[in-house]
Parts: C-alpha cells; sequence; structure tokens
C-alpha cells in the first residue's frame, strides 16, 4: 500500500501548482501530427536570432573539457560583469538563471511568518519561490496592469523581508520610470530587501527605464537580478546573476547549490558579453518586430499593452483560450496568460519577420472562424 506523499509533504507545497512553461515545438508536433519545421514557437520570450556565432566557437572550444567540473565560483564570468558594472567581484551571485537567484532570496529570507510583497500580474516564480518557503504572498493590485509602486510600499509591514518588482514586468511589458523607482526606494525600510528584476532591461535601452545598477551604491538592500536568455540568446544553457551589496551576495551563497551554472554556460555568458554586436541585432530586430506586431494588431482592431520587453500582451475582450487552441492547430505557439489573471490576452514573443507574419496571418484566420 503506497504513501500519499502528497499529504506527506509540507501544508504550503501541498498548495502549490508547477509552474507552466511555454508549450515545446516538439511536443505539439505530436499532438497534432504536424511537421516541427511547420510551427512557429512565439511563446516563450526566446531570441528569434539563434545564438552569437561567437557563443558557439567558446561553447564548441569547451566541449574537450566535459568531463570537469565547473568552476564552482564562476571566477571569469563575475570578473566580467564587475568590470561591466563597475562593482566588486564579491557583490555578483551566479545563477541556473535568474530564476535560480528569486529562489535563493526565498530561501535566505522567506519563512513561515514572514511575507513578500509583489504585484499582480506579475513573474509566476515570486508567489511559487514565496509560497516554497512558508512565507505569505502579499499581492499588490495592478495599477493599468503595471506596479502600483505607491501601494506596494505601503503594503510592507513589520513581517516583510523581500518585495519582488520587474522592470519591465512580465507577462504585461510594462515598466516604471526614475523617479517612481526613486520615490519606491526611498520609503523602502532598510531592512527589507528589494529584488529589481531586469530579465528584458537589454530590449529598454536608450528608454526612460532606470538602470537598476546606478542605485546599488546608494541602497544597500538593493539586489538586481538580470539574465543571458533573452536579449544575450542563451535560454538553453541557463544562466542569470545578480548583483547586490558583498554582504547580501555573502548570504545567497551560503544556500548557493555547489555548481548550480555548468561549463558550457559560463563559457558562453563570457562570450555573450563581448558581442556587442549580436546585442544590438537583437534589439534591432525586437524593435521592428514590436512595430510589426503592433500594426497588424491594429489592423485587427484589436488593443494591446505597450511593452518594452520582447514580448507583447494582446487584449481580445474575450477569453481567450478558444483562440489560443485554434492558433495551436494552425502551428503557431503562443502564451496563454490566464494563469496571469488576464483571461481574455494571450502574451506573443517577438519572433522574426517571417514569424510574425505567420502568426498574424493565422491570428487573421482564426479570428474569423472563432
Amino acid at each position: 500500500m503506497s504513501s500519499d506523499f502528497l499529504a506527506l509533504a509540507l501544508p504550503y507545497v501541498q498548495g502549490l501548482s508547477p509552474y507552466v512553461p511555454g508549450k515545446p515545438i516538439d511536443e505539439l508536433a505530436r499532438e497534432l501530427a504536424i511537421d516541427p519545421a511547420d510551427i512557429v514557437k512565439l511563446a516563450s520570450n526566446e531570441n528569434p536570432l539563434g545564438p552569437s556565432a561567437k557563443v558557439c566557437t567558446a561553447v564548441v572550444e569547451a566541449l574537450t573539457e566535459l568531463t570537469r567540473y565547473p568552476d564552482g565560483s564562476g571566477f571569469a564570468l563575475k570578473q566580467k560583469l564587475a568590470e561591466r558594472y563597475a562593482v566588486e567581484p564579491t557583490q555578483v551571485t551566479l545563477g541556473n538563471g535568474s530564476n535560480d537567484v528569486l529562489e535563493l532570496v526565498a530561501r535566505a529570507w522567506l519563512a513561515p511568518g514572514r511575507n513578500a510583497v509583489f504585484s499582480e500580474h506579475a513573474f509566476a516564480v515570486y508567489p511559487i519561490a514565496t509560497l516554497a518557503a512558508g512565507a505569505e504572498c502579499r499581492q499588490v493590485p495592478a495599477k493599468n496592469y503595471g506596479h502600483d509602486l505607491e501601494a506596494m510600499a505601503a503594503a510592507i509591514d513589520s513581517n516583510t523581508r523581500v518585495v519582488f518588482i520587474a522592470n519591465p514586468n512580465n507577462p504585461t511589458g510594462t515598466w516604471f520610470n526614475q523617479a517612481a523607482l526613486n520615490a519606491f526606494l526611498a520609503k523602502v525600510p532598510d531592512n527589507v530587501l528589494v529584488v529589481l528584476d531586469e530579465a528584458y532591461i537589454e530590449y529598454a535601452a536608450d528608454s526612460d527605464l532606470p538602470d537598476g545598477m546606478a542605485y546599488l551604491s546608494r541602497y544597500p538592500n538593493l539586489l538586481v537580478s538580470r539574465t543571458f536568455s533573452k536579449a544575450y540568446g542563451l535560454a538553453a544553457l541557463r544562466v542569470g546573476y545578480a548583483v547586490s551589496s558583498a554582504a547580501i551576495a555573502d548570504v545567497l551563497n551560503r544556500v548557493r547549490q555547489p555548481f548550480n551554472v555548468n561549463s558550457l554556460a559560463l563559457v558562453a555568458a563570457c562570450a555573450a558579453l563581448d558581442d556587442a554586436e549580436y546585442l544590438e541585432r537583437s534589439r534591432t530586430l525586437n524593435s521592428q518586430g514590436m512595430q510589426q506586431l503592433e500594426e497588424g494588431f491594429k489592423r485587427l482592431g484589436l488593443s494591446w499593452i505597450p511593452s518594452r520587453g520582447n514580448f507583447i500582451a494582446v487584449d481580445f475582450q474575450r477569453d481567450a483560450a478558444a483562440i489560443n487552441q485554434a492558433l495551436l492547430a494552425q502551428g503557431v505557439i503562443v502564451r496563454p496568460v490566464a494563469g496571469y489573471g488576464m483571461p481574455t490576452f494571450l502574451r506573443i514573443s517577438i519572433g522574426t519577420a517571417e514569424e510574425n507574419q505567420r502568426f498574424l496571418d493565422a491570428l487573421t484566420l482564426v479570428l474569423q472562424q472563432v
């Protein structure tokens, strides 16, 4: 007779639902007997350029060392990041994607009797990490689908240990400016850790978004998390990082798993930082693709949330589930966001011009049928 292991799990773990990622191409191909080559995936905010040639060369050269453990300290990558942001290597924490950094924060500072504050329509990992630590989720209602920073500051109490804010935010693409961030940080108590999630910040270059790195010297309770999965095109290798005070990084390293970033990811990230041309191409393609989709939505009479990420959330003014299913039947994968409290929206990642057009053509057909 087998045991009920769910019942044996911690009560706050029992209430969790697994994170649901974007549907893989191979999965849809199996389900609908479609040739994978005929499927367009615009669901996971991946970089449509493919990897940088410099990254590919670096990864191939590192293959001969697969029998060796990675550098557990990530020395070379930390040095590059420290030089890039004019900080000390002791201020850098590496993660298996920036998700890993968020989990480390929760493991180190959250527990039963404590709480974390975050916004409605924010990244799903914030509540997952908080609940997995047994802490209380304080979800603050969104303002125009974005962060209401004033209300979030007001939600902080004596049991708050972490506030998660994202700029730009996923899945809405909304953002806040320097004045809003200045006002917010000035209100947060010194003993509350502010996690500024900038996973998409590279796409917002030359805009009114603040650079979180510029605030670190003024706010010792600030941690800035970033990733190589988006603009740098390394989603498959899972490498992210945080920059904070050395004191915060020291705590994170106490709970960080050994070798949490693999060797190929480390060398790829170093090569990616050196490829400025690839990053600029990524930004240009994203800007052009965003304009292409916005123009397409306008022709179709649809509304959307303006975005500073590499994705855009479009509103169908009705339950979008049927539209999503019809797009899947056309071989087009996008992202339902009903789980984020946005059942009438679908989130579309920016692809190549051809992929974007394939999506718009499929959507035009689907809207005539559904």
